[in-house]
């Protein structure tokens, strides 16, 4: 049996952003100027990376424009926290601006973490890592299949299945992804590999620039053969023993000769103390 969804549910949750940001304010809601210094971010936040270029670019725009859709903010103890609207805060920083408008809604502590992953989900501003964590969040707060996921979110439940397997990559791995060295199709196939194979096969597509269907190709022909030992080359030199071989042989030794080795045999301990004598001449 399901547990009992967490706050007022993720349907209702979905329907109080869209109506924040389509109505601009209801009843309940109020849209202030509200000073930045105010603001805490959300500690809920799933989003982790902020490009910096992106950021300067918004930062123009605002100080030209002003910024055009409003935060999303609630009231706490000692001023604001912030719901959605991130990336616009801190543009609006990099801008100067002392203040910024922002729609302020009721919304309980408990409800920050589901506000933060549902925006950010609904307004596709997360990399492919911290959307499979927005969407391992959703499943374990609210006690989702990845079909019933889906089907509130909008999205196929084989992508948020293939999304959420980005989570079993190695830390480099996912750094890779994050800052756009591969991309979530490169990714997605290296799902499975060991940690060493998955450096391995990320520094070729970094240094050969290879395609997702040449990695695929690459890593099928790592599963297909198997490891062996390399073989050391033999010593194939051949040397000529005949002349020595024929003064052992008229001294009386047996000897014979095969590539590089000469082999004298001997008949009783007597012939090997004559050799010794012989050769210590």
């Amino acid at each position: 049996m399901k547990s009992k969804a967490l706050g007022r549910g993720l349907d209702a949750l979905f329907g109080e952003i869209e109506e924040a940001y389509s109505n601009e304010g209801t009843q309940k809601d109020e849209i202030l100027d509200v000073l930045i210094k105010e603001i805490k971010t959300n500690p809920y936040q799933p989003r982790k990376h902020f490009d910096e270029t992106s950021l300067q670019e918004l930062s123009e725009s605002i100080k030209k424009d002003g910024v055009l859709q409003p935060v999303i903010v609630t009231r706490s103890v000692d001023g604001y926290t912030l719901i959605a609207g991130e990336r616009r805060l801190r543009a609006s920083k990099l801008a100067k601006l002392k203040t910024i408008k922002a729609i302020v809604i009721n919304a309980k502590e408990e409800e920050l973490r589901e506000f933060a992953l549902i925006e950010n989900i609904q307004r596709d501003e997360l990399n492919s890592i911290e959307l499979a964590f927005a969407y391992s969040e959703l499943l374990k707060l609210h006690n989702l299949t990845h079909e019933e996921l889906s089907l509130k979110i909008h999205k196929s439940r084989t992508h948020i299945t293939n999304t959420l397997r980005l989570m079993q990559l190695s830390v480099k791995t996912q750094k890779a992804l994050v800052e756009k060295k591969i991309s979530a199709g490169h990714a997605k196939v290296l799902v499975g590999l060991s940690e060493k194979d998955q450096q391995l096969v990320v520094n070729s597509i970094i240094g050969q620039k290879l395609s997702v269907r040449e990695v695929e190709i690459l890593i099928k022909s790592m599963k297909n053969t198997p490891y062996t030992a390399p073989k050391l080359e033999k010593n194939t030199i051949s040397y000529d023993f005949s002349p020595i071989k024929n003064k052992f042989d008229n001294l009386g030794y047996k000897s014979k000769s095969s590539n590089n080795k000469l082999i004298i045999e001997f008949e009783n301990e007597a012939q090997i103390v004559s050799f010794l004598e012989q050769i210590s001449k």
